[in-house]
C-alpha cells in the first residue's frame, strides 16, 4: 500500500453532523426520524449506534452514504457536506447484497470496474482484499456456495476494495449465529488494524459495541440524538475475555440504565459519570 493510500484512510473519514434532522415518508405519513442530531467521528476511529428500535440508527447510516437527504442541521465528511452516494463511503447491511450469477471474485471487482480500473489492477485490488478476509481459496465460488458468514466476508471485501474513507455497518452480523458472530467480531476488529479507516455500526447487542468500539453513542427514542457518549477503555487488540471484566459488566448496564430511561418531558438522562481506568 502507497503512501498515499495510507494517508487515505487514516487521515480521512472524519464526521461533523450538526443538528442534523431526517424525515421519512411523504405528506400525511411523513414523521421525522432523527432530530437535532449533532455527533463528531475522527478519522479512522471505530463508532457503535445502540438505541431502541425505530429510533434513526439505520436512517443515519443511510443520511450518511448519502441514500437519504437531510431536513435540516449540516452532515459533513471531511468538511465536505455529502450529497449522494459514493464509494468511498460504503455501506455494508444485514443480509447480503452480492450479484448471486458472479463468482465471488467478480462481485469484488464490480465496484473497481464501474470506477474505470483496468482490468489486471481491478483483479490485483480484489485478490488482496479477498486474502484479507480469508477468503484467498474461494475466488471463483459463488455466493450460495458459501457460509452466512463467509458471504458477509465478501461484503466486506467487496466495499473495502474500493478504499472508502467511511465503513458503514448496520447490523451486520446479526442474523448469523452465536460462534459465527465471535467470530466475525474478531475479524472486523483484525481488517480495521490494517485498513484503519472510519467505522461507524449499528448493532442491538451491547455486548458487540462494547467488543468493538471506542466509542459507544447511545439514541433516544423516535425521533433520534444522541443522549449519551461512552468511551470504551479497554487497550487493542482485544480478545473474548475483555466481556467478562467487571469494566465490561459495569459499563453494559450504564447502556441498559440509558436504553430503559424513558423520560416524558425528552430530556436528557442524568447518571452519574462512571469511574472506569484503562484496562490493558
Amino acid at each position: 500500500m502507497s503512501g498515499r493510500e495510507r494517508m487515505s484512510l487514516s487521515d480521512t473519514g472524519r464526521i461533523d453532523a450538526r443538528k442534523v434532522s431526517v424525515r421519512l415518508g411523504r405528506g400525511d405519513t411523513a414523521f421525522e426520524a432523527v432530530k437535532d442530531l449533532t455527533l463528531s467521528v475522527e478519522p479512522g476511529e471505530f463508532v457503535c449506534l445502540i438505541g431502541p428500535s425505530g429510533c434513526g440508527k439505520s436512517t443515519l447510516l443511510g443520511a450518511l452514504a448519502g441514500h437519504i437527504g437531510v431536513a435540516g442541521g449540516e452532515l459533513n465528511v471531511d468538511g465536505e457536506p455529502v450529497q449522494g452516494p459514493h464509494p468511498e463511503r460504503g455501506i455494508v447491511f444485514q443480509h447480503h447484497t452480492l450479484f448471486p450469477w458472479k463468482s465471488i471474485l467478480s462481485n469484488v471487482t464490480f465496484g473497481p470496474k464501474m470506477r474505470g480500473v483496468k482490468r489486471n489492477l481491478r483483479k490485483e485490488q480484489a485478490e488482496g482484499i479477498l486474502n484479507l478476509v480469508g477468503l484467498q481459496d474461494f475466488l471463483h465460488r459463488y455466493p450460495k456456495q458459501l457460509s452466512g458468514g463467509m458471504q458477509q466476508r465478501v461484503e466486506i471485501a467487496r466495499v473495502l476494495v474500493n478504499k472508502p474513507r467511511l465503513l458503514l455497518m448496520d447490523e451486520p452480523f446479526g442474523a448469523l449465529d452465536a460462534l459465527t458472530r465471535m467470530n466475525m467480531q474478531e475479524l472486523l476488529l483484525d481488517i480495521w488494524s490494517k485498513v484503519r479507516t472510519t467505522i461507524v455500526f449499528v448493532t442491538h447487542d451491547i455486548d458487540e459495541a462494547l467488543f468493538l468500539a471506542d466509542r459507544v453513542l447511545v439514541m433516544s427514542q423516535r425521533p433520534g440524538r444522541i443522549i449519551e457518549e461512552l468511551k470504551v477503555p479497554f487497550a487493542r487488540p482485544r480478545s473474548a475475555e475483555v466481556s467478562i471484566t467487571p469494566e465490561f459488566g459495569e459499563l453494559k448496564r450504564r447502556c441498559l440504565s440509558l436504553l430503559h430511561t424513558r423520560n416524558e418531558s425528552n430530556a436528557l438522562p442524568r447518571l452519574e459519570p462512571l469511574g472506569i481506568q484503562n484496562v490493558g
